[in-house]
């Protein structure tokens, strides 16, 4: 499913080459794409898992920082469904819009596949 609405060319002109998730508190997971004729391997570590309330998880870019971000997705019962909230945390400036409309991508193709559902 994260090849349906996180990655791929539904959402922008790449290919989604492997997605490797270990879906528990320790876990690690790599989301390799291929854009622009580069490959860009997205990767991160699992640190909480409160299903279905919140998950928060490192992410990085593997061999292009070696520092971590920090990514926090609350999810909160409303009259309607739900309503979701995504926290990254020490982003570099110089990639604050450019992370913010990702997610925001990201988010709509989300909202989208679960309405399918």
């Amino acid at each position: 499913m994260i090849g349906q609405w996180m990655f791929g060319p539904k959402l922008r002109d790449e290919e989604v080459v492997s997605l490797t998730v270990d879906a528990k508190v320790g876990g690690r997971f790599s989301f390799l794409v291929r854009r622009g004729g580069q490959e860009i391997d997205h990767v991160g570590r699992y640190l909480e898992i409160d299903r279905p309330r919140r998950l928060v998880f490192t992410w990085g870019i593997a061999g292009f920082s070696v520092d971590e971000t920090d990514v926090t997705i609350e999810i909160v019962p409303s009259e309607g469904g739900c309503e979701l909230t995504l926290t990254h945390r020490k982003v570099w400036s110089e990639y604050a819009e450019r992370t913010q409309g990702g997610w925001t991508t990201m988010v709509q193709a989300l909202a989208k596949e679960l309405d399918t559902i």
